[in-house]
């Protein structure tokens, strides 16, 4: 199974640290986000790495390289301008190949075992959900008995974490460009063919200066 880690966006919300540095590159504990991903996808058994990028990418090229030396393959999707997830995900399916594969925000940070997601996909998507956070308070998705669906008022609803299995045919009929992803997924849940789990390790959405912090935190107490 393939890996892909989205990692095309320009984080407005963390300037300065950003204007001459991309977000996935921007460091928590002395190590850049994006690294922590690679290194835990190695460690779960993942070989083939997909990163797209877009702002200031060639600076995660130049650091990650080829991914031998975190012992993985790493292939580049450049987008000259961010296509968004959906977007970025379809331009990469050449390098995804046509079996189902982990896809992962390049902006979050979490202990999540990689591991436990290398099974088979039954359905479109497997998404992990995880307790609303401060910045996402109503929530995104409902999951009842392993099933995602999209959240009505008054429904007890998660978060999508950023972390899931994706089929390559949940794009069948897309077109090159810039869309997003969760109308793909909505779509999907309409059809009951999204599946999905409650992930209650530690994660956050470094979006923030707060949130960085919050990571930084994270870091300095063991798990």
């Amino acid at each position: 199974m393939k890996a892909m880690i989205l990692a095309a966006g320009k984080g407005e919300r963390l300037r300065p640290l950003t204007l001459h540095t991309p977000k996935p590159l921007v460091r928590a504990g002395g190590v850049p986000l994006i690294e922590y991903h690679v290194r835990a996808l190695a460690r779960a058994g993942f070989t083939e790495l997909v990163i797209n990028h877009a702002w200031l990418g060639q600076q995660i090229e130049d650091y990650l390289g080829d991914g031998a030396r975190f012992g993985v393959r790493i292939q580049y999707s450049p987008e000259g301008k961010p296509l968004e997830t959906g977007g970025g995900i379809f331009r990469a399916l050449p390098l995804l190949g046509d079996e189902p594969f982990l896809v992962v925000n390049g902006d979050i940070w979490t202990d999540c075992d990689f591991a436990l997601l290398r099974r088979p996909l039954k359905g479109l998507a497997h998404l992990l959900l995880v307790d609303n956070p401060g910045h996402n308070s109503r929530g995104d998705f409902t999951l009842e008995n392993g099933r995602v669906r999209d959240a009505c008022e008054g429904d007890a609803s998660l978060t999508y974490s950023g972390m899931a299995l994706l089929h390559p045919q949940l794009f069948a009929g897309c077109s090159a460009g810039a869309f997003k992803l969760a109308p793909l997924l909505r779509a999907a849940m309409a059809e009951g063919r999204v599946s999905g789990e409650h992930f209650h390790g530690r994660w956050v959405d470094v979006g923030t200066h707060e949130r960085l912090a919050e990571v930084e935190q994270l870091l300095a107490v063991p798990a």
